[in-house]
């Protein structure tokens, strides 16, 4: 029997009152792209969850640290698939090895940091989804040469109600 599915129109910054089509796909590890020199897949934005969720997935090296920010718009979430990620706060860090899941709500400041000799590959939620459209936005093709545009970085944010508050604390 076929499961019934409805069609919604959402930006990926709103939430629709209609309820969304399913969605299902498939990694293909050929079509990564590249946001701040990182290997990524969006998985999922607003155009395929009716502006409920953003999914992305990402083989982030060993050292690789985000800038310390806070999300004004959306809640994030991390799902630690490999490797061990610091997740950093106000008001501390913690590491978290295969399994371990984050929760950074909205408003709060935060950022993260890849440890070890390992890469670590990681799935990011972020409700509504809004996030998706701001890495989408800014992902290459091909490996960066340099280290990212740190002007075009900010004017995203900027545009996606994120700040960045500056370097990963220690």
């Amino acid at each position: 029997m076929p499961i019934p599915v409805q069609t919604a129109v959402a930006t990926d910054q709103t939430r629709t009152d209609q309820t969304p089509a399913i969605f299902l796909d498939e990694l293909d590890e050929g079509a990564a792209r590249w946001f701040l020199g990182e290997r990524t897949w969006v998985r999922a934005a607003g155009a395929q969850t009716g502006g409920a969720l953003g999914l992305v997935e990402q083989v982030v090296t060993p050292g690789f640290a985000s800038p310390f920010h806070v999300h004004r718009g959306e809640d994030e979430a991390f799902y630690v698939l490999e490797g061990q990620v610091r997740f950093v706060g106000a008001d501390g860090s913690r590491v978290l090895g295969p399994g371990g899941v984050a929760f950074l709500p909205r408003g709060v400041p935060h950022g993260f940091r890849v440890e070890g000799e390992a890469p670590a590959r990681i799935l990011l939620i972020a409700t509504p989804a809004g996030f998706a459209s701001f890495v989408d936005g800014l992902c290459e093709p091909a490996p960066p040469a340099g280290p990212p545009d740190m002007a075009a970085l900010m004017a995203a944010a900027a545009r996606h109600d994120l700040e960045i508050l500056g370097p990963l604390p220690a």
